[in-house]
This record gives structure tokens, C-alpha cells and sequence, in this order.
């Protein structure tokens, strides 16, 4: 009889501290060995650590990792950050974001998040009682075999 996994959520909140990155990788490598995702961990590792290391370099205050699952073998990767700017590619309109030159030193981690993710986007938020505004950034993968 084959069995149904329930939907789960983890929420890891970060402090502006150049660790944190690293913390919150070591997290999601411990939730996915846990819930039997480990083949998961290559692909889920390089979004978080793309989308991580944007709110790291890009915002002064906090920052949080949520890891979701509300489907068997599929996997979000959410940051939220305080910054409600998105940033080009992650824009409602789809449009793709241009290359950065070659000798340029940034500019490519949201082209390995659209190459790596089987869907991604964005979620602006809005100052509203308990919410601190900001926006969310999120990326999806899946094992293989499921689409």
C-alpha cells in the first residue's frame, strides 16, 4: 500500500552575518537527508545558495530560508529579505535577463537559477500586521521521474 507523505515547512531566520549562508546550506542538506530527499541536494543546494548569497549581498537586515514540500519528491526553496525590489529576471514579465559580460566578477546566479529550477518566482510583500514586507524569492526542483 503505498503511502502519502504530509505537506511540511521549515522556516530557518538568518542574521546579516557572512555565515549564514553556510548555516542555512547544512540545514537544508540535514531536511532533505531527513525526508529522504538527498538526491535533491545538488540542485536545491545551488538555488539556495544563489538566492542566499543575493539577499546576503544585496540587503543590510535579516534574511530567512523556507523549505517546503507540498507535493511527494517536489521541493521550494524560498528566501525572503527585507528589499522589496526584485530583481531582473524574477520580474512578473518573464523577460530574460541579459548575460553579464565574460570578465564580469557578477550577474549569472539568477541564470543558474532559471537553468537549475523547474520553476521559480516571486512574491512581493506588503507591510500588513505581522508581515515585515520585503519579498520573497522562490525556486522549485523535483526528483527524477516526476513531472
Amino acid at each position: 500500500m503505498p503511502t502519502v507523505s504530509p505537506p511540511w515547512t521549515y522556516t530557518l531566520q538568518l542574521p546579516h552575518d557572512p555565515r549564514a549562508p553556510g548555516v542555512a546550506r547544512a540545514t537544508l542538506r540535514t531536511v532533505l537527508s531527513a525526508h529522504g530527499l538527498a538526491e535533491l541536494t545538488p540542485t536545491a543546494e545551488l538555488l539556495a545558495a544563489e538566492l542566499l548569497g543575493n539577499a546576503h549581498l544585496h540587503t543590510a537586515g535579516p534574511y530567512a530560508l523556507r523549505l517546503l514540500s507540498a507535493e511527494p519528491g517536489r521541493l521550494r526553496i524560498a528566501v525572503w529579505d527585507t528589499d522589496p525590489r526584485v530583481p531582473p529576471g524574477f520580474a512578473s514579465d518573464g523577460a530574460p535577463v541579459a548575460l553579464p559580460p565574460s570578465d564580469a566578477e557578477h550577474g549569472r546566479g539568477l541564470h543558474l537559477v532559471q537553468a537549475c529550477a523547474d520553476t521559480w518566482g516571486v512574491s512581493v510583500l506588503r507591510e500588513l500586521g505581522a508581515s515585515k514586507g520585503g519579498k520573497l524569492l522562490w525556486a522549485e526542483c523535483q526528483t527524477v521521474g516526476l513531472t
